[in-house]
C-alpha cells in the first residue's frame, strides 16, 4: 500500500493515531478514578453518619447506659434527610435492629456475619463502620450503650423500694454513677458496691448480660442511595467520551489536512513538470512543424520533376515506372507532412451555432468520389441538430472520422451517422461503420498518435479529433458496433437553441 506523501506522512498518521488512543486511554483512566473516588465519597459519607450517631448515642445516656428509643430514632431521621440516607439502624449483638429510621433495611445472614461494603443496583450498604460499644461481662469494661424499649426495660433499671435513696423516695432522679453527688448519696440500707458506669447493684451480672445482649447497641447498618453518584458518573463518562471523540475528531481531521497538504504538494510539482515538458514539447513541435514546413517544398519540387521525366520518358517503360513510383511516394510523404503540421497546430475553440445536418452534408460531398469508388452507402438521420461549436474544427473532426469510416468498411458497406439528445441541453453524435472494428485493448490507445490499424496510415487522424474534442470539452469514445464493426461516440455538445426531442 502506497501512503500520500511516503515514509514522512506515514509516520504523521501513526502519530496522530497514538495521539487519539492516548487521549481515549487517558481519559478512560481518570474516568476510572472518577469512579472510584465517587464511590470512595459514598463510603466516607456514611462514616460521617456513623461518628455523629456515636456522639448522639453517647450524650443520650442515661444512668451512665440507657439511652431513649424515641430520641434515638428521631436523631436518626434527623441524620437521615442532610445525608440523603435511605435507610439507618442500629443493631444488637444477635443482629436484631432495636432502633432504626427510614424503611427496613433487608440484611442477609452473610452481612450479619462479616462487616464490609455492599454495593447493590440503587443503594450502597455499609455494615459494622464502628462498634459502639463491647460486649459487657468484665466490671473494669464500659458496657454498651443500652435502648429503652419500653416501661418494663426501664423499671428493671430502677433499684428496689428497699435500696432507694432518700432523693428516690422524694422524687428526686438519682445523678449518673460515676459522679461524686452519686458516690456521696446516702443509702436507705446498708451500703453495697456499684460497678462503673451505672449497673445496679440489684442485678446480678448474669441478668445485666442478658439485658445487654438483647437491647445493647453493638453496631450500625447505613443504607445510602447511588443514584446521585451514578448520576455524577454518567456526566462524567459523558463529558470524557466527548473529549475522546474531539481528539479522534482532530486526529481524523488532521490526517486529511496533512494527506491534502501532501497531495496539494505533489500535484504542484507535476503541475510544474508538466508545464516544462509541455514548454520543452511546444518548443519541439514547433521546430518540428518548421522543418515540416521547409521538407515540403523540396517534395513539390520532387514531384514536378518526376512528373517531368515521365512526361519525356516517351519509349522507356523503365524510367517511366521510376518515375511514377517517385510521385507516389512524393503524394505519400506530402500527405504524411500535411497532418502532421495540422496536428502540431494549437486547437482554441470559437463556439458558435453549427447546424449538424448541413455540415454533415457538406463533408460527404467532399469525400463523394471515395464513396462512389466503394459503393458504399451513408445513412444521415433527418431530424435537426443546432450545437455550439468552432464549425472549421468541427468539419475538420467530422471529416476525419468519416474518412476513416469510409476507408474501414469494405466495398458496398454501410455507414450510419446518428444523433441524440441527452439530457435536453446536451446532444451525442455517432458515427458506426461495419468495418472489421477495433480489439478491445486498442480503443483507447487509438486516438494517441502514429497509432494506427492500417499499414499506410500515418496514425494522426483521430489524434487530431481528439484535439478538436478536448478544445470544444467534448468527449470521445470508440466502442463496438453490433454486429460488427465500430462506433465513434462524440458526447457532450452543448445544444443551442430548442434542442430536438430524438435524433435518428
Amino acid at each position: 500500500m502506497r501512503w500520500p506523501g511516503g515514509k514522512g506522512s506515514l509516520g504523521v498518521y501513526i502519530a496522530l493515531a497514538v495521539f487519539a488512543v492516548g487521549v481515549c486511554v487517558w481519559q478512560w483512566q481518570e474516568h476510572r478514578r472518577f469512579e472510584r473516588d465517587a464511590a470512595q465519597a459514598l463510603i466516607d459519607r456514611g462514616r460521617d453518619i456513623t461518628s455523629t450517631l456515636g456522639v448522639v448515642v453517647r450524650s443520650n445516656r442515661r444512668w451512665g447506659i440507657v439511652i431513649s428509643k424515641d430520641r434515638v430514632e428521631s436523631a436518626l431521621q434527623d441524620l437521615i434527610r442532610p445525608a440523603e440516607a435511605e435507610s439507618i439502624a442500629i443493631l444488637g449483638a444477635t443482629g436484631e435492629t432495636i432502633a432504626s429510621g427510614g424503611p427496613r433495611i433487608d440484611l442477609t445472614p452473610e452481612m450479619l456475619r462479616a462487616r464490609g461494603v455492599y454495593w447493590r443496583e440503587h443503594e450502597l450498604t455499609l455494615m459494622n463502620l464502628m462498634d459502639l460499644g463491647s460486649a459487657a461481662g468484665e466490671d473494669h469494661a464500659q458496657p454498651p450503650a443500652i435502648v429503652v424499649t419500653d416501661e418494663r426495660m426501664s423499671r428493671a433499671f430502677r433499684p428496689p423500694p428497699s435500696r432507694r435513696t432518700n432523693s428516690e423516695s422524694a422524687g428526686v432522679t438519682p445523678p449518673p454513677a460515676g459522679s461524686s453527688n452519686a458516690e456521696a448519696a446516702p443509702a436507705a440500707g446498708p451500703p453495697s458496691p456499684r460497678t462503673p458506669y451505672g449497673r445496679p447493684a440489684w442485678m446480678s451480672k448474669e441478668e445485666y448480660n442478658a439485658v445487654i445482649q438483647k437491647q445493647g447497641v453493638h453496631s450500625l447498618v447505613i443504607s445510602l442511595s447511588t443514584d446521585g453518584m451514578k448520576r455524577k458518573v454518567r456526566a462524567d463518562l459523558l463529558l470524557r467520551s466527548l473529549v475522546s471523540l474531539l481528539a479522534c475528531g482532530g486526529a481524523l481531521i488532521s490526517g486529511f489536512a496533512w494527506r491534502n497538504f501532501t497531495r496539494n504538494a505533489e500535484l504542484q510539482i507535476r503541475l510544474v513538470k508538466a508545464g516544462e515538458a509541455n514548454a520543452h514539447l511546444s518548443e519541439m513541435n514547433f521546430a518540428a512543424a518548421g522543418l515540416a514546413h521547409e521538407t515540403r517544398n523540396p517534395l513539390n519540387l520532387i514531384r514536378g520533376l518526376a512528373q517531368m521525366i515521365a512526361m519525356e520518358a516517351g519509349h522507356s517503360p523503365k524510367l517511366k515506372e521510376h518515375a511514377a513510383g517517385i510521385l507516389e511516394e512524393a503524394d505519400r510523404v506530402t500527405v504524411q507532412l500535411n497532418e502532421f503540421i495540422n496536428y502540431s497546430k494549437p486547437r482554441e475553440a470559437h463556439p458558435a451555432p453549427v447546424e449538424v445536418a448541413a455540415l454533415l452534408a457538406d463533408v460527404a460531398r467532399t469525400l463523394q468520389p471515395d464513396i462512389e469508388e466503394k459503393h458504399l452507402r451513408i445513412q444521415q438521420p433527418m431530424t435537426p441538430l443546432t450545437v455550439l461549436a468552432d464549425e472549421p474544427l468541427f468539419r475538420q473532426a467530422l471529416f476525419n472520422l468519416l474518412l476513416n469510416a469510409v476507408q474501414a468498411v469494405a466495398a458496398e458497406g454501410t455507414i450510419a451517422v446518428a444523433w441524440s439528445v441527452t439530457d435536453g441541453r446536451e446532444a451525442a453524435l455517432e458515427i458506426r461503420d461495419d468495418g472489421p472494428g477495433v480489439p478491445p485493448d486498442q480503443r483507447t490507445a487509438i486516438f494517441k498518435p502514429y497509432v494506427t490499424m492500417r499499414p499506410e496510415g500515418a496514425g494522426l487522424g483521430l489524434a487530431i479529433v481528439q484535439q478538436i474534442v478536448s478544445a470544444h470539452g467534448w468527449s470521445i469514445a470508440c466502442e463496438v458496433n453490433e454486429p460488427r464493426g465500430a462506433v465513434f461516440r462524440i458526447s457532450h455538445l452543448k445544444i443551442a437553441g430548442a434542442a430536438p426531442s430524438v435524433g435518428a
